[in-house]
C-alpha cells in the first residue's frame, strides 16, 4: 500500500507540473490577443476618422493618409473630437 501512495503522490506532482507547463505557454498568447485587440481598434478609429474627414473636407492628400495610419489612439480620439468643429483640414491637425 505505501508503494501505491508514492506513486500517486508522483504522479500527482507530474500532473501539477505538466499544468502549470500549460498554464505559463497561455499567458503569452493573451498579451498577444491584447495587442492585437488594441491594434485593431486603433485601425478602426483611424478608417472611420478618415471617412469622416473625407466626407466633411474633400478627399484626403496621401500624407494625411499616412499620417492617420501611423497615429496613437490618444491622437486619433482628439482629431476625432476636432473634426466636429474644424473649419479646415489644418484645424483638425494642429498642434
Amino acid at each position: 500500500m505505501l508503494g501505491f501512495a508514492s506513486t500517486s503522490r508522483r504522479a500527482s506532482k507530474k500532473g501539477l507540473e505538466r499544468g502549470l507547463k500549460k498554464r505559463s505557454r497561455k499567458r503569452p498568447r493573451k498579451k498577444a490577443s491584447k495587442k492585437a485587440s488594441k491594434k485593431g481598434l486603433a485601425q478602426g478609429e483611424a478608417l472611420l476618422l478618415q471617412r469622416q474627414l473625407a466626407r466633411r473636407f474633400g478627399p484626403l492628400p496621401s500624407d494625411v493618409i499616412a499620417q492617420l495610419g501611423t497615429a496613437t489612439t490618444e491622437q486619433l480620439e482628439c482629431w476625432g473630437d476636432r473634426v466636429l468643429d474644424a473649419a479646415s483640414l489644418e484645424d483638425v491637425f494642429r498642434p
